[in-house]
């Protein structure tokens, strides 16, 4: 062959590869991919090649929505461009590498290839997922349990009966750590109430003591009691506190000793709370 026939089939046959790939690059758009492999006989492309080997978190209301019978316009627009510039002739299909988190955190993420296969009208025929079980990721979550409405029962008709040395040290009538945290419960049971009407709070005393010092001891220790549900929000108009000292003892004690006296005394050293709560 004469040598400027040689050089002239050479310069056609650069131009018609530069034609390609100017064809390529304004027809294939750009996106990522996973593993690479075979399943049910549909090979996927080494990612290796992939334009973005890490992969793309793809929006899973557009996954979806894919279904046969798609033009490639259409799944362009709702997955973007294919990972893969799988040539530019009768191209019958496209593969994607996604990305999906975990609830691990950003951290934690599944890596899938996603492939679909299109029929010679061009029209998507079949998607396939490498590994077959990334197909879960289309499930829909379940639905969150409604919320369960918060009917709170309205106060017992019986007295709620608080031990005074559960509340209060010996012959004190601030609150202790401890005595604020057994009223925590009944506070929120009223506070979980719409409605709270006419709470009384009585405080009693055993009878070790005079008369008058143990009224008194007893209406600032039913004071204290009311103090502290008042701080939790229950109204002050919905309360009134009353001290009755040692009236209406609960138990009889004649220990000779003092200390044993004391302890035996303790279930009428108290403070009594009654009331409505309506739901």
């Amino acid at each position: 062959m004469p040598r400027f026939q040689a050089h002239g089939w050479k310069a056609l046959a650069v131009v018609f590869a530069g034609l390609l790939a100017i064809v390529g690059c304004s027809k294939v758009p750009r996106h990522a991919a996973a593993d690479s492999g075979a399943t049910e006989g549909v090979t996927f492309p080494d990612p290796a090649k992939a334009t973005r080997p890490e992969g793309t978190f793809v929006n899973l209301a557009n996954l979806r929505k894919v279904e046969p019978g798609m033009t490639k316009d259409q799944l362009y627009d709702l997955l973007g461009a294919p990972d893969f510039n799988e040539g530019v002739f009768e191209v019958r299909k496209w593969t994607y590498i996604f990305d999906f988190r975990n609830a691990g955190g950003v951290a934690d993420y599944s890596r899938c290839e996603y492939q679909v296969v299109f029929g010679k009208d061009h029209h998507s025929q079949a998607v396939y997922w490498k590994p077959e079980s990334c197909k879960s990721e289309l499930d829909t979550p379940a639905a969150a349990p409604a919320a369960v409405a918060n009917v709170a029962a309205p106060l017992p008709q019986e007295p709620i009966r608080l031990s005074g040395d559960a509340l209060f040290a010996f012959n004190r009538a601030d609150l202790t750590d401890d005595g604020r945290q057994n009223l925590g419960q009944f506070l929120q049971r009223i506070q979980q109430a719409s409605q709270v009407e006419d709470i009384s709070i009585v405080g009693y005393t055993d009878r070790i003591g005079s008369d008058s010092y143990n009224l008194s001891l007893s209406q600032r220790r039913a004071d204290a009691v009311q103090r502290y549900l008042a701080e939790g929000g229950v109204p002050a108009t919905a309360m009134h506190s009353t001290g009755k000292g040692n009236a209406d003892p609960v138990v009889q004690c004649s220990d000779a000793n003092h200390a044993a006296l004391i302890k035996c005394l303790s279930p009428n050293r108290r403070v009594e709370l009654s009331g409505v709560a309506r739901p």
